[in-house]
């Protein structure tokens, strides 16, 4: 199958055909620096990520550029009820995403430049689009004029001479009087007293939001780009009104692809601080949530369609983890047992190799994780189960020695979905041996003899909390494995 992705612009899916064969010039659209990041960036970078990983395993050179908005009223807002500045706040948060992406082992961007350092280039794609008249000064801001641009509403399907409501995105009180059309958006805002600004020849302030990222596609990528990336709730006003000045300044196509994820619900609500159902990434994370417990619940649905976060559904991941987990860190806790060497074997056998290319089938499809996850857990089914066995100190049969193959398919496969071993932690502290397992397992069946079931139920806790899981057969057996 050919490679193709949806493209938001032409409302359909497309061969991926970049400017130069081989490589692929990537612009994502990053967060604004004011707050921690929530659920929605989770899934947006995750899949993103995805995206990175895998054209970088099919062979691309990939250039990776993803920003961070460190110019902007939420940031001037939270440093004013702080009591703090811009650059405080900016810097706090910048820090507290790198760490948080890094736990979700999402790969930082190949440059991640910052708005304030792309000042000149502001002005300067200000100025072109002043001088091809398509941007005017009103009171000390300067707006985009729409009428100017070709398609203006190509990419969201609005139409600017009947719709009126959003039009320009992150507008202050007044604005709209000096608007010459209500979907004109600010280039440069006019400073504010108590508020950082910088010169430019329309007198003091500073860039709107749009032109940041147009400033720095320009800067760090070029005219036209492969892949613009964002949320889907970046369609209608930013991604438009980037088009519409990147192309009238530049007179090239912005991007050829424009890419966008759904959005995330919780319970079927959208996700809203004012509806108190809003969720950072950090707080998920230290309630005990696994990181690749919610990386593979993300990639459970396809990046398009809408994300409903409900306990049983990641409930539903963390137990579809457990299992692929133990797989994956089979070659690390029992390879020198089963004799497997750290360098490739030999051939794949067929199936082996169908399994690959029903993967690359599934990723080439606009990225159909769930599909590409199905053959994950497929690899991964009898490695667990050795898994298993190897823990309760039974000894492998020789089919299942040949299974490295298999596990070495699996961990590639798995790495492309940036999915990796996560070591249990109850285990690695506790490192109960089988003899200790085997005592508290009497224990605990003498304790339902006495019929004491709130101890034997404790027993059961205590083994749990150090990753060890019993199994209750006929006839009063119980066998046991590592989670």
């Amino acid at each position: 199958m050919t490679l193709r992705f949806f493209n938001t612009l032409s409302k359909s899916l497309e061969p991926f055909e970049p400017l130069e064969a081989g490589k692929a010039s990537i612009y994502c659209c990053g967060v604004t620096v004011y707050d921690l990041c929530h659920l929605g960036h989770a899934r947006s970078y995750i899949g993103w990520d995805v995206l990175r990983r895998y054209l970088l395993w099919r062979g691309y050179a990939v250039t990776f550029v993803q920003n961070y908005t460190d110019i902007d009223d939420k940031i001037l807002n939270r440093a004013a009820e702080e009591g703090s500045s811009m650059e405080e706040v900016s810097e706090r948060n910048i820090e507290a995403f790198e760490i948080d992406m890094g736990r979700l082992n999402i790969k930082p961007a190949d440059r991640m430049p910052r708005a304030t350092c792309c000042l000149d280039g502001i002005r300067e794609l200000i100025a072109e689009l002043e001088a091809k008249g398509a941007a005017y000064s009103a009171d000390g801001d300067v707006y985009f004029d729409i009428s100017r641009a070709k398609n203006y509403g190509q990419l969201s399907g609005r139409d600017p001479d009947e719709q009126q409501q959003g039009a320009s995105g992150r507008i202050a009180d007044g604005e709209e009087s000096r608007k010459r059309h209500p979907f004109d958006f600010a280039l440069w805002k006019g400073a504010k007293p108590g508020e950082p600004s910088w010169e430019s020849p329309w007198g003091p302030g500073r860039p709107g939001w749009h032109i940041e990222c147009s400033a720095m596609v320009r800067k760090e990528l070029g005219l036209t780009i492969d892949i613009h990336l964002g949320g889907g709730d970046l369609v209608f006003p930013h991604h438009e009104n980037e088009i519409a000045q990147s192309e009238t300044a530049n007179e090239a196509t912005l991007a050829r692809f424009w890419m966008h994820n759904g959005m995330v619900n919780v319970g079927g609500t959208k996700m809203s601080k004012s509806l108190g159902n809003f969720t950072t990434i950090r707080a998920l994370l230290d309630s005990g949530v696994s990181p690749m417990t919610l990386r593979l619940f993300v990639l459970q649905a396809h990046y398009r369609k809408p994300l409903d976060f409900t306990a049983e559904a990641l409930e539903a991941a963390a137990t579809g983890w457990k299992g692929l987990n133990a797989a994956l860190q089979l070659g690390e806790r029992h390879g020198a047992t089963l004799g497997w060497a750290d360098s490739l074997t030999g051939d794949r056998s067929t199936w082996l190799e169908e399994q690959r290319l029903r993967f690359i089938s599934a990723m080439d499809d606009d990225l159909n994780s769930s599909g590409s996850l199905a053959v994950l857990f497929e690899l991964a089914r009898p490695l667990r189960a050795l898994a298993n066995r190897l823990d309760r100190g039974d000894a492998p049969s020789n089919a299942e020695a040949e299974l490295h193959s298999q596990w070495q398919l699996l961990y590639e496969l798995a790495e492309v979905l940036g999915l990796k071993p996560e070591a249990n932690e109850a285990a690695s502290v506790t490192a109960l041996d089988e003899a200790a397992i085997a005592e508290l397992i009497e224990a605990r069946r003498s304790a339902k003899q006495a019929k004491d079931y709130s101890q034997a139920d404790r027993i059961r806790d205590e083994l749990k909390k150090s990753g060890i899981e019993l199994i209750d057969k006929a006839g009063g057996v119980t066998d046991w494995i590592r989670a």
